[in-house]
């Protein structure tokens, strides 16, 4: 059995698909999308230059057409939700804050959250801080007598 070329642009079309199952976002979709429309025109026996054309065109415009709706529903989180919701709170250390040797934890709370220092100072253990905001898994605290 020969594999024809429309076969081939829906085995691609099956991975992309599926390789969007496994990442965050809404991006490899489009290819896979783009690539079935090109498996069409491929039964149809239209040449492969447009089969090329119909891959790129199709998931161009659907990127484009879906970017404010991606753009909508991943914006950062308002404050007081998820981990924002520390933003402002204040804790103590409960090992000392040092972005140097990648160390520190602090509790805000009833949580305990892994901190690095705003101002690159080591914090020891015992002082009182204040969260100035959350960057990824990490929040990034000052001494509560730094400027509040």
């Amino acid at each position: 059995m020969d594999i024809q070329g429309w076969m081939i642009w829906f085995i691609i079309a099956a991975i992309f698909i599926i390789a969007e199952i496994f990442t965050a976002g809404f991006f490899i979709f489009w290819f896979g999308i783009g690539a079935a429309a090109a498996g069409v025109l491929g039964i149809l026996h239209v040449s492969v230059g447009w089969q090329w054309l119909a891959f790129g065109g199709v998931s161009f415009l659907l990127f484009l057409i879906s970017r404010p709706f991606a753009k909508r529903i991943t914006k950062d989180q308002p404050e007081g939700i998820g981990a924002n919701r520390a933003v402002g709170q204040n804790g103590i250390v409960l090992e000392p804050v040092d972005n140097n040797k990648n160390t520190g934890r602090v509790r805000i709370g009833k949580d305990e959250w892994r901190a690095n220092s705003e101002s690159d100072d080591v914090i020891p253990k015992g002082t009182k801080v204040t969260v100035s905001r959350v960057d990824g898994t990490h929040l990034i605290v000052k001494r509560q007598n730094q400027g509040g």
